[in-house]
């Protein structure tokens, strides 16, 4: 069975990495009126020992990070927030063999019956052997592909296609590394990375599996393509510069197909300015669902900060979702847990 919280409830947690989306979760759970931070594992040398309160912009709580696996394992938490850039499949095995519930922003458990089983075979037995639960989730994919979708079928009898359109605005984003270095902006598109527009179906292609189960139209296949617009005139970012020429926005099509007919598909747009050629139509960063069926919708979510704001704000999207779900795996039964396999995660707000 799965640890029971100690503390009158309280479950007892532990953050691991702190980038932008771990740093905001921290301070989250710091804040959280049910849960008590034990730890933080970080992978930068410079932040060893810091206090936790202080990583994440509040006053010392007394709980210093630590640089390694194993003094992570010897807290003996009740969850741990898992937000690595890269998962190590060996760390997440011990965690989930000692007992300690998982929950990743790091997408290799949306939908079990798509992975690798060799992997799927290794995490459920960890689980089972510990007694412990695993659960993927966050904004995108997670909130926007599984969650919204749900609700906005209920209403539905018969569903044609479900179109999710998400745009993000990355001109204010302060990380040169993630812009140009991982996401390719700013290069010529002869030499953009080589499937960088295809990665999505490993990314969001198992989210889409998942709802398409959870709605009796299993998919036959998932395509992805994508295509590239470069800016028509240099413009400085808050990560550098953009030269006129260059990709400034890039765009993805991950469709579910069932029957050689599309009837799901995410669609993220991410660009950098929208002085670009081609003229793709931009709305501000949030995500448009279309939704064609008997009882058709068109619903639109914006993120209403400035642009000034929104790298202070979006981080919060992924990682309060990833803190708000942590008492509901803890009570889940143990394996991999889905969206579809949990109740409805709600929030403890304080």
């Amino acid at each position: 069975m799965n640890q029971v919280p100690s503390d009158r409830g309280r479950h007892r947690v532990v953050q691991w990495a702190t980038g932008n989306i771990g740093l905001r979760a921290l301070r989250r759970v710091i804040e959280h009126p049910e849960l008590e931070l034990v730890g933080v594992r970080v992978y930068d040398q410079h932040k060893v020992g810091a206090d936790a309160g202080e990583l994440c912009g509040l006053d010392p709580i007394g709980v210093e990070s630590v640089g390694r696996d194993d003094a992570v394992v010897d807290l003996r938490p009740d969850c741990v927030l898992y937000m690595p850039r890269v998962p190590d499949v060996g760390a997440l095995c011990r965690l989930l063999g000692m007992g300690v519930n998982v929950v990743s922003t790091c997408g290799i458990v949306h939908h079990p019956p798509s992975m690798d089983a060799a992997l799927r075979d290794r995490l459920e037995q960890a689980c089972q052997h510990g007694g412990a639960t695993i659960h993927a989730t966050g904004s995108s994919p997670g909130f926007i592909t599984e969650a919204v979708p749900l609700a906005l079928a209920s209403i539905q009898c018969r569903l044609d296609q479900l179109t999710i359109d998400e745009f993000a605005n990355l001109s204010q984003r302060p990380s040169p590394e993630l812009l140009f270095d991982q996401m390719g902006f700013g290069r010529p598109p002869a030499e953009f990375p080589q499937g960088r527009l295809s990665h999505g179906g490993q990314s969001f292609g198992p989210s889409l599996r998942l709802l398409a189960d959870a709605l009796s139209i299993p998919l036959d296949d998932v395509s992805v393509d994508g295509e590239l617009a470069v800016a028509t005139r240099s413009v400085d970012i808050a990560a550098g510069t953009i030269t006129a020429g260059t990709v400034a926005a890039q765009r993805m099509s991950v469709c579910g197909l069932r029957n050689g007919h599309r009837v799901l598909t995410f669609r993220p747009t991410w660009f950098c300015t929208e002085e670009i050629e081609p003229a793709w139509p931009l709305l501000s960063t949030g995500w448009r669902i279309a939704v064609e069926g008997d009882a058709p919708l068109e619903v639109d979510l914006r993120f209403p900060v400035t642009l000034d704001q929104m790298a202070a704000t979006t981080p919060g999207y992924t990682a309060n979702r990833a803190v708000n779900a942590v008492p509901v795996v803890c009570d889940a039964p143990p394996g991999i847990r889905t969206t579809m396999d949990l109740p409805p995660i709600v929030p403890v707000l304080s």
